[in-house]
């Protein structure tokens, strides 16, 4: 049986961090995509960069409407590994609807469902049938990539705190129910991150206050994937936890701004 890491989300930006780091340490990844081709492009780049390490690529839909999870296609990619003899011993939950535009008063109740549903119900679903493999092989690990989101508001983003908030009461759950199977669950929160919204909206990164943190720098992609392989690879003894990766943002009441 070949031994492989889980990371949904991972044809752009951050996703493709956790991805390389987990191939440039060894291990063998599968990773996930909404779209087929941007699938099909980023497996090709992944073996080019990394020969040596089995990497495969599936897309895959979280939703069929905004009210149904695609139950049944995470049930038949778990089947097809099982087929093909691999087991998921690290989830990296790294997919995410982002919840944008959504605003109180404006949108549908539909909107509200759709990011619930994608960032917390299929998550669970994706975590309950590997966790069922994890629980026959000797146990594993769940990384959930959160955001202090979960814990800092900010404006129109109602669904998408409330799913990040859902969700972490999700993963300490699972880390207790799983526990007893050697399966640890963990949180990564990011907050703002440099992902190719910061190159295609300069002027409004510019001036974001989030960007102001306490050590003066904001995340890059490599540092939440570094926080990810930390809970997939040291932390034997801990679950259940949360690793915040934001400059130190959440601690602050608010940012201090230089003046021009």
């Amino acid at each position: 049986m070949k031994r492989y890491a889980l990371i949904t989300g991972a044809c752009t930006n951050t996703g493709v961090d956790i991805v390389e780091k987990f191939a440039s340490e060894g291990k063998n990844v599968v990773f996930t995509g909404r779209d087929s081709n941007k699938v099909n492009t980023a497996l090709e780049n992944y073996r080019a960069k990394f020969p040596g390490v089995d990497i495969k690529g599936y897309a895959i839909t979280s939703l069929l409407d905004e009210r149904t999870v695609n139950e049944q296609a995470v049930v038949e990619m778990f089947a097809d590994f099982d087929k093909k003899d691999m087991f998921i011993e690290t989830v990296v939950l790294n997919a995410a609807d982002q919840g944008l535009g959504i605003e109180i008063f404006k949108n549908p109740i539909t909107d509200f469902m759709r990011v619930i549903n994608t960032n917390m119900t299929w998550n669970y679903c994706i975590c309950e049938n590997a966790a069922r493999r994890m629980k026959e092989n000797g146990g594993g690990g769940i990384v959930f990539v959160n955001s202090n989101t979960a814990y800092r508001a900010i404006p129109d983003r109602i669904a998408y705190s409330a799913s990040k908030s859902g969700q972490l009461g999700m993963m300490r759950a699972m880390a207790l129910d799983l526990g007893k199977y050697n399966i640890r669950v963990n949180a990564v929160l990011p907050g703002m991150i440099k992902t190719d919204r910061w190159d295609k909206n300069p002027e409004f990164y510019k001036t974001v206050p989030s960007r102001y943190t306490p050590i003066g720098d904001v995340a890059v992609g490599k540092d939440i994937a570094d926080a990810v392989w930390y809970f997939a690879e040291h932390a034997r003894n801990t679950t259940g936890a949360e690793l915040t990766v934001d400059g130190g943002n959440t601690i602050q009441l608010y940012p201090i701004i230089p003046e021009k």
